[in-house]
């Protein structure tokens, strides 16, 4: 497990959110008996798009690249973890902070904390995701750039991608 100072290193900047994102990944990895992931073995589903993410990856080896980290936004500070190789899996909400606590006082008591008085873990309610699936390349007939074969269109016949794709919307 990788230390909280390596985790700054690899963000940038200690803040908040990267504590938040290194707690999150210590407590999945106790609860759930996970190692780090080399391929999918690990998923996570974020709620956000935040600091937490770069801890995420760094500590459990989810990644965009891999499609073993995806986002679903809802501005929440909520992850949903899976260990395919176990089949178990959490849904980790970060419970209410004091209001009364600094920023810096706020990043301080997140990274002495212990993950159960951090997060509420409750069962997932969102299904595992497929393994990512490796995906034909087709060329859009206006642009001329290729495009993954799950986001080419049939618009009068031709084969477009999503950017030179005109929606036909009548009601809202």
């Amino acid at each position: 497990m990788k230390t909280w100072e390596e985790v700054i290193k690899f963000h940038g900047h200690e803040c908040p959110g990267l504590a938040i994102g290194y707690l999150a990944s210590k407590g999945a990895k106790e609860y759930l008996e996970l190692e780090f992931s080399e391929d999918e073995e690990i998923v996570c589903i974020a709620e956000n798009d935040a600091c937490g993410l770069d801890a995420i990856q760094l500590m459990l080896g989810c990644t965009i690249g891999k499609g073993n980290l995806l986002i679903r936004l809802r501005g929440k500070s909520v992850y949903h973890f899976y260990n395919r190789k176990n089949n178990k899996s959490v849904r980790m909400s970060l419970k209410n902070k004091s209001k009364n606590l600094s920023r810096e006082e706020y990043k301080n008591f997140l990274i002495k904390a212990d993950p159960k008085d951090l997060f509420e873990f409750k069962p997932t309610n969102i299904k595992l995701p497929e393994k990512a699936r490796l995906f034909l390349s087709d060329t859009c007939e206006i642009c001329k750039e290729k495009s993954s074969e799950q986001f080419i269109r049939l618009q009068e016949g031709k084969k477009v991608c999503l950017d030179c794709y005109s929606d036909y919307k009548r009601f809202f």
